[in-house]
């Protein structure tokens, strides 16, 4: 089209806008417009007709019109061109990954501060060209170029659970030496169904004479447990002088050992690797409550009743 036919049209069309065309055939179709036109050789109002006859076909803005004819006029390509992303200049490269996780092996991956002060003194003492830049790496970022899959393809390093240490009962056998009175302790559950809690058994045994004593609750909690233990223990025809159970927080808790510290008497826990410390008393789970009560659940509503029925006939 010519300019004379580029001005009846526009004129001819006001009220007609066009819109919707992709990025990328609008940018192409105004880079052969403007070559076609030779839009550098065209006087200040063919270049305004220019603009707005772009504009009107193709739905552009003022500016962003403006934008692409001013482009063209630059010499730059009008086509679109491809999005990238403005990113920051990188600070440590991969073969610094790599020597810090060489350093962590070596030293088998001690703390921030620590590792800091390794990387400094190998550049400023040693003065080892290769830890230039991680000698005045922050103790934060040592800690997110740990996390980088860099470091990560060099070393990983695994931590293995640490046990919690709670400071009460001793982790030792009873010693009776023939007296009565120390008790194996240990918890039977009655199983579940159907997400519902069966009823669970406290089952309590003299190591030396064998004395039984059961008792049911409802819960494994403090407002149940308690009134049940001091029953327990009124039960047995002998005073209690000790209290071993396996590392359970049913029994290893601040509760129960101001109940047992109140009482006199000595609390002990099962030792690790030692499977046989409370094999007494779990020999009696299955040879006594399960022979009795079965292995089928049982509701945790009936609690109240079996311990009735242990107080009343079983243990006697």
């Amino acid at each position: 089209m010519s300019l004379e036919q580029i001005r009846a049209f526009v004129e001819a069309s006001d009220e007609v806008q066009f819109n919707g065309q992709e990025r990328g055939e609008v940018y192409a179709w105004v880079d052969r417009l403007l070559r076609q036109l030779h839009y550098r050789d065209l006087k200040r109002s063919g270049r305004g007709l220019v603009r707005r006859y772009v504009a009107k076909m193709r739905g552009l803005s003022r500016a962003q019109t403006t934008r692409l004819l001013g482009a063209y006029l630059r010499g730059e390509e009008v086509p679109l061109k491809a999005y990238r992303r403005q990113r920051f200049r990188q600070r440590y490269t991969r073969e610094d990954m790599e020597l810090l996780a060489s350093v962590d092996e070596a030293h088998d991956t001690l703390s921030g501060p620590a590792t800091q002060k390794i990387l400094q003194r190998e550049y400023y003492d040693f003065g080892d060209p290769p830890y230039q830049r991680l000698a005045r790496l922050s103790v934060a970022q040592l800690y997110r170029l740990r996390q980088s899959r860099t470091y990560r393809k060099v070393r990983m390093a695994y931590q293995p659970t640490r046990p919690t240490r709670v400071a009460i009962g001793e982790r030792r056998r009873p010693q009776p030496h023939g007296r009565p009175g120390y008790l194996r302790v240990d918890t039977v559950h009655q199983g579940d169904l159907d997400g519902t809690k069966g009823v669970y058994h406290i089952n309590a045994v003299d190591e030396v004479t064998q004395w039984q004593v059961v008792g049911a609750v409802a819960q494994i909690s403090e407002a149940h447990l308690l009134p049940i233990l001091e029953a327990m223990l009124a039960q047995f025809p002998f005073r209690i002088l000790g209290f071993h159970s396996d590392n359970g927080s049913e029994f290893i808790n601040r509760t129960v050992a101001k109940l047992l510290n109140k009482l006199l008497i000595e609390q002990t826990k099962s030792r690790p690797r030692h499977s046989n410390d409370n094999g007494l008393v779990e020999s009696k789970n299955g040879a006594v409550v399960r022979k009795h009560m079965g292995y089928t659940h049982i509701a945790a509503g009936n609690a109240a009743l079996i311990e009735e029925f242990y107080e009343r006939y079983f243990n006697p």
